[in-house]
C-alpha cells in the first residue's frame, strides 16, 4: 500500500477530465453517504411517489415498489461509485476502454441529454413550485437558480460536497419532525377510498421501473464524485456507502410522496410538503419546503459538474484538448445558458415530455452501464492502462466494436418492450398489457453479448502494456517527460 502526502486544495477545483494524481487524493470515505443521501433528499424526489397511485396502486405495493426499484437501481449505481478511488479518472473517460477513444460518444449523447432533461425539469418544477408555495416570480427563481447552480458547479467537486452536507444537516431533522407527524396522524387530509386503490402489475412495474431509473441515471457521474478517494479505499466499502446514502433518501421521500397523493391529493410535490409540515406544526412546512428547494438546487450544480465533464470527454474524443479548470468553467456557463433556456419556453405539460424523455434515457443508458460494469468486474477485473484511455492510437482503439456492438444489441432488444407514455408501446409490452420490462431485457441482453465478445479479447497483451506503463499509481511512468493527458502519444502494440 502506497502512501500520499496531500497537497492543499485550491478554492476552484483545478481538475476536469484528466487523471487524479495520488498525492491529490484528499477525499474522505465519510462524504460519499451525506452527499447522495442530499442528492436525493429534494422535491424532485416527491413525485416519484405519484406515479403508482396515480395509476391505482395503494400505498403499501407503491412503497413494495419503489423499494425494490432503488434497491436495484442504487446497486448500479454504487458499484460505478467504486471505480473512482481505482481509476482516479471520471466516469465516462474510464468507459474508453469499452467502447473506444472516439466511439464512447455513443453512450456520451445519452448521458448529456440526461443531465441537460435533468435540469431543465428541475428548473421549470422549482419554478413552479416556488410560485404555487411561495408566489415567486417562476422567471426570477429560473435566473436565480440557474445562476447558483453554475457558480456552485464552478467550484468543483469539494463544494458541492460541502454544500449537499451543510444542507443536510440542516434539512434532515426537520423532515424527520414531518415525516413523524405524518405518521402520528398529524399531516392532515383524508382517509382514502379503497375502492380507487388496490394492486395491479401495470401500476406496480411503472412504479418500480421509475424508482430504478432514478438512481440508475446517476450512474455515469457517481465516480466523478468519488475519484478524489484514496486508491487504496476499501471497494466494499464505497459500494455500501453510497447505496446507504442515495438509497435511503429515495425510498423516504418516494414513499412519503405516495402518501401526500393518496392522503392529500397532491400532485405537486413542494407544495405537498409545504401543506403537510404546516398541518403537523406552523410554518414547519415553509421551512422544509424551502429546504427541499436549496437541495434540489444544489442537485443542479452536481448536474452541471458532470455534464461539464461529459461535454470535455466529447470534444477531447475527436479533437485532443488540455484539461484546464479554464475549460471546465467555460463549459459549464454554456451548459446553464443552455438549460435555461430552454426551460424558459418550456410549459408545466411540457415537464411530461422530459419525463418520458428521461425513460428514453433509461433505455440508452443500461446498455452502457451493463457494458461497463461486465467490463470492470468480469473481464478486465480493474486492470486498465489509464495512460491509453487519453490516445485513439493506444490498446483500447479509436472504436470498440464489443462494447458498440454489444449496445447496440441490447438497444434493439428492448424496443419490442418500450412504454413511452403517449409516443409508443411496444408490441411485447402492448400484450402484456402495458407492463414496462425493457430495461431488464436491455440489461441481460446486453450483459450476455459483451461477455461472448470479450473472450476474443488480450488480455494478457493488455497487462504487459500495463506493467510497462508503470501500474495504476503511475500510468504515465513510461511516457516522455512532459507528455500527459490530453496529449499523450501511446506507442503502437
Amino acid at each position: 500500500m502506497s502512501t500520499t502526502t496531500t497537497r492543499t486544495t485550491p478554492l476552484v477545483e483545478v481538475r476536469s477530465i484528466d487523471w487524479v494524481p495520488l498525492d491529490e487524493r484528499h477525499g474522505k470515505l465519510w462524504h460519499q453517504a451525506p452527499l447522495w443521501f442530499l442528492g436525493n433528499f429534494q422535491y424532485f424526489s416527491i413525485p416519484i411517489g405519484f406515479i403508482g397511485p396515480a395509476m391505482g396502486l395503494s400505498l403499501g405495493w407503491t412503497a413494495v415498489a419503489s423499494i425494490l426499484g432503488i434497491a436495484v437501481g442504487t446497486l448500479f449505481m454504487a458499484f460505478h461509485a467504486s471505480q473512482g478511488p481505482h481509476m482516479g479518472l471520471p466516469q465516462m473517460i474510464q468507459s474508453r476502454a469499452q467502447f473506444g477513444y472516439r466511439g464512447v460518444i455513443v453512450p456520451l449523447i445519452a448521458t448529456l441529454f440526461t443531465y441537460l432533461a435533468f435540469n431543465i425539469a428541475d428548473t421549470v418544477l422549482m419554478g413552479e413550485g416556488l410560485n404555487s408555495t411561495f408566489h415567486l416570480n417562476p422567471m426570477l427563481v429560473s435566473i436565480v437558480v440557474g445562476i447558483g447552480a453554475v457558480v456552485l458547479a464552478i467550484f468543483g467537486h469539494d463544494w458541492v460536497h460541502k454544500a449537499f452536507r451543510i444542507l443536510l444537516y440542516v434539512s434532515l431533522p426537520l423532515m424527520a419532525i414531518v415525516t413523524i407527524g405524518i405518521i402520528l396522524g398529524h399531516g392532515g387530509g383524508h382517509a382514502p377510498n379503497p375502492a380507487h386503490y388496490g394492486f395491479n402489475w401495470v401500476a406496480f412495474m411503472a412504479q418500480f421501473a421509475a424508482a430504478a431509473a432514478y438512481n440508475i441515471t446517476y450512474a455515469p457521474y457517481v465516480s466523478d464524485y468519488s475519484r478524489y478517494l484514496p486508491s487504496h479505499t476499501k471497494v466494499g466499502a464505497v459500494i455500501a456507502s453510497v447505496f446507504f446514502g442515495a438509497s435511503t433518501a429515495a425510498v423516504w421521500l418516494i414513499i412519503l410522496g405516495a402518501w401526500l397523493a393518496i392522503y392529500l391529493g397532491a400532485n405537486d410535490g413542494l407544495a405537498g410538503l409545504l401543506q403537510a409540515g404546516n398541518n403537523v406544526f406552523p410554518f414547519l412546512g415553509d421551512v422544509v419546503a424551502i429546504l427541499s428547494a436549496l437541495a434540489l438546487w444544489a442537485t443542479m450544480g452536481m448536474n452541471a459538474y458532470g455534464g461539464a465533464l461529459t461535454v470535455l470527454t466529447s470534444i477531447d474524443s475527436f479533437r485532443p484538448i488540455k484539461p484546464t479548470r479554464n475549460a471546465r468553467v467555460i463549459t459549464i456557463i454554456a451548459l446553464g445558458v443552455v438549460w435555461f433556456g430552454v426551460s424558459s419556453v418550456i410549459t408545466s405539460n411540457a415537464v411530461n415530455t422530459v419525463f418520458t424523455a428521461l425513460t428514453l434515457m433509461l433505455y440508452l443508458l443500461v446498455p452502457w452501464t451493463a457494458t461497463n460494469l461486465i467490463d470492470y468486474f468480469l473481464v478486465r477485473k480493474g486492470e486498465y492502462s489509464i495512460a491509453d484511455l487519453f490516445t485513439p492510437k493506444g490498446i483500447y482503439g479509436a472504436w470498440a466494436w464489443r462494447g458498440l456492438v454489444a449496445f447496440a444489441i441490447g438497444f434493439a432488444a428492448e424496443i419490442p418492450f418500450m412504454v413511452l407514455a403517449g409516443v409508443y408501446t411496444g408490441p411485447v409490452a402492448n400484450a402484456m398489457g402495458g407492463v414496462d420490462i425493457a430495461w431488464l431485457v436491455g440489461l441481460v441482453v446486453t450483459s450476455i453479448v459483451y461477455l461472448i465478445f470479450a473472450r476474443s479479447l488480450n488480455l494478457g497483451r493488455e497487462r504487459h502494456v500495463l506493467e510497462r506503463r508503470g501500474g495504476m499509481d503511475d500510468p504515465f511512468h513510461s511516457l516522455p517527460e512532459g507528455v500527459n493527458q490530453g496529449v499523450v502519444e501511446a506507442e503502437q502494440e
